[in-house]
């Protein structure tokens, strides 16, 4: 089995920047300036989601699947800085080249790590490989990379269960709840602003894991429906993950496993 790395990321306004695109007064704190921005955003489209590029990543949170083992991780702030965070991630892509498996990966996840990456200098040749490059095996990704859409190499799997319709997307926790997954605990990513404001990254990090881990799940049930796998390899490939998360023994593990049916 090729290595499969389930990922999600979390992220919250990006003042420093705001402040050098808006010219801001200096004696404003950080909530006023995000809460300046939220506003503006509203006032021009009616809700106050921020651009991308203004996203600052404080969280990435990694599942996985690399031969027998299965591993969770998290990148974070404030142990790292963003560009840390992202080289990292990068990195882990250039090393094990995996399928990336995302939920909205393409639509969200994904392009912010560009914006971010190219803020920071940051350099990523593998994952921008389009088949083009001078290395032995740079021909295989013309025709199956991590950029394009309907290529596999990044597994979207919103976008592809949705057939490519924005309309047609659902939320994560619904549907893997719907199938006895756990879906999130706790969180969401509209509270994940007012968590880091209150010093609460631990908990975001928590979260984000466990996204990951259910975009994973998710991901395996896909591979069963596409037959891929057989009823009895989905079935280990659950005592596996189920296996691997008891070994954490952490709170937010120990909800996540309660909540799995």
């Amino acid at each position: 089995m090729k290595p499969v790395l389930a990922f999600d990321i979390e992220t919250v306004p990006d003042v420093a920047g705001l402040r050098r695109l808006h010219r801001l007064d200096p004696g404003l704190s950080d909530e006023e300036v995000a809460e300046l921005a939220f506003q503006r955003r509203r006032a021009a489209t009616g809700n106050d989601f921020l651009p991308l590029h203004l996203q600052r990543v404080v969280v990435i949170s990694c599942a996985l699947r690399l031969g027998r083992d299965f591993r969770v991780w998290s990148l974070a702030a404030p142990e790292l800085g963003e560009a840390e965070i992202i080289q990292r991630f990068f990195d882990g892509v250039e090393k094990f080249t995996p399928q990336l498996l995302s939920w909205n990966g393409g639509g969200f996840d994904l392009p912010v790590l560009h914006y971010r990456g190219l803020i920071h200098g940051l350099v990523a040749p593998r994952y921008w490989d389009l088949g083009d490059g001078d290395h032995a095996d740079s021909r295989d990704f013309k025709w199956n990379n991590y950029i394009s859409r309907y290529h596999t190499r990044h597994l979207d799997l919103m976008d592809l269960l949705a057939l490519y319709q924005p309309r047609a997307a659902v939320p994560l926790d619904e549907l893997a709840r719907l199938i006895g997954f756990p879906g999130k605990l706790g969180m969401d990513g509209s509270k994940v602003w007012q968590a880091w404001q209150e010093g609460r990254s631990a908990e975001i990090r928590d979260y984000c894991e466990t996204d990951a881990v259910n975009t994973y799940l998710v991901g395996v049930r896909f591979r069963l429906m596409r037959g891929e796998i057989s009823a009895s390899e989905y079935e280990q490939e659950q005592l596996c993950v189920r296996a691997a998360v008891q070994r954490l023994d952490k709170l937010h593990w120990r909800e996540f496993l309660a909540a799995w049916t």
